[in-house]
């Protein structure tokens, strides 16, 4: 969540940003926050003056007892029992404020950054790069018209290729649990594999440390990377336990370090998960469900990192050149969106999302957000780092993308590389899968 300090000091910043965001009513929801922090502040300060009141009346009840000056004695232990009652008061006034903060804090979303351009909705994102041609500042998705055509006569589905080469079985998943939950089958189940090992190794010789952390996390978690309250209706929710599976690796492995102080030396922390994540995608239907283009389980490798503020941006340069490397090693087309401040996530500060091309679909996949929360998550895990000959820890900037996740990739491999005698396997796949065509 966003810091009283920056609201306060930067407010008119601060409501620009929500702005950009189109978050309603911004200045009526910063000015309501300062309220609160000036009722909070002014309780503080009463107390204080309280406590030291008290302090200063108690030490002078053992000499006025001594003096036998009784009366006065009880006079001052009377007074002294009402500031104590006062200072009670004032504590629990202050902690009502601080809920109350706290909980409206966590309905304000992150601030982008000044470069994260002006725009309601997905057809406003940037397009940066890709493969294809060389981009210019005026290209967005809205006006952009650059699609491949990789010279496949009548090219089938991922789905339709699916079924013909016995890869992955979605009426089998559907019996098994429901829709959105496929089987995959001989070098369907390979394929996942092969990916989940390639992305992983080029993930270690990056410099990620592995992690393979529960899919199942507690509220707390949930709430440190701002799924919650936020997102609760697109999490499985395990009721009895109060447990939530988890939407992505994000959240097990950024919450390693809640309520951690790191030392400056030990950053950037890089850290990289494989798991299965689970997302109930409510309200979702048509040609984006068909096939592998949204499902509600499916395996993806996450790429995250703690840094100090100074250097995370390098942090994201360098997460964005992984991600791009990986999709250039497996051939696919691919552009780079520099998403609007409209169509960023609620805890994104910057964000770039990654799409591949499907020649079957004739549509722009994504399958990676590459993201910065600045100090946003951090202010929520309570994750700090101590600079050098400092005593004062700071929060840290916190980063994560999808390095990658294999729905869109796979549909896009099945799509694009399909030939009469087989799907192709890219090259950097072989010595993973074992052949070079899946047949």
């Amino acid at each position: 969540m966003l810091t009283l300090k920056l609201i306060n000091e930067e407010t008119d910043r601060v409501v620009r940003g929500l702005e950009k965001k189109h978050f309603p009513n911004a200045k009526e929801a910063v000015t309501q926050v300062q309220a609160i922090d000036k009722k909070r502040r002014e309780a503080q300060q009463e107390l204080d003056k309280c406590l030291s009141e008290q302090k200063q009346l108690s030490s002078q009840v053992g000499a006025l007892m001594k003096q036998g000056k009784r009366e006065e004695a009880d006079e001052v232990k009377r007074q002294v029992a009402q500031l104590k009652e006062r200072s009670k008061e004032l504590d629990e006034q202050m902690a009502r404020a601080q809920e109350e903060m706290t909980q409206l804090l966590c309905t304000i979303p992150n601030i982008p950054y000044d470069e994260v351009p002006e725009g309601a909705s997905a057809e406003n994102n940037r397009v940066v790069k890709s493969n294809l041609r060389e981009c210019k500042e005026t290209d967005t998705v809205g006006n952009w018209d650059v699609n491949p055509s990789l010279g496949t006569p009548n090219p089938l589905p991922h789905w339709e290729l699916a079924k013909k080469y016995n890869l992955i079985d979605f009426d089998l998943g559907v019996k098994i649990t429901g829709a959105g939950f496929p089987v995959y089958i001989g070098k369907g189940a390979r394929l996942q594999r092969a990916l989940i090992n390639f992305f992983l190794d080029e993930a270690r010789k990056a410099g990620y440390t592995e992690i393979m952390p529960p899919t199942v996390v507690n509220a707390a978690s949930g709430y440190g990377t701002g799924q919650l309250p936020d997102k609760e209706g697109q999490m499985y929710h395990c009721e009895v336990d109060d447990f939530y599976l988890i939407p992505t690796a994000e959240v097990p492995v950024t919450n390693i370090y809640r309520d951690v102080i790191l030392d400056e030396k030990d950053l950037p922390i890089k850290n990289c998960a494989y798991t299965e994540c689970f997302r109930r995608e409510a309200g979702s239907y048509g040609k984006d469900v068909r096939g592998l283009n949204r499902l509600h389980e499916f395996s993806k490798i996450e790429i995250v990192r703690i840094d100090k503020p100074e250097h995370s941006k390098e942090s994201h340069r360098e997460m964005l050149e992984h991600v791009e490397g990986l999709l250039k090693k497996l051939e696919l087309p691919y552009r780079i969106l520099l998403l609007c401040g409209g169509d960023q996530s609620f805890t994104s500060a910057i964000c770039y999302d990654f799409e591949v091309y499907s020649e079957a679909q004739g549509r722009w996949l994504e399958v990676s957000s590459v993201s910065n929360f600045d100090t946003y998550q951090a202010n929520r895990l309570k994750c700090r780092y101590r600079p050098e000959g400092s005593k004062k820890p700071e929060l840290c900037h916190t980063l994560n993308g999808s390095a990658l996740a294999l729905p869109r990739i796979v549909a896009a491999l099945l799509e694009n590389n399909q030939t009469a005698d087989g799907i192709k396997v890219p090259a950097a796949l072989v010595p993973y899968m074992g052949c070079d065509v899946i047949d």
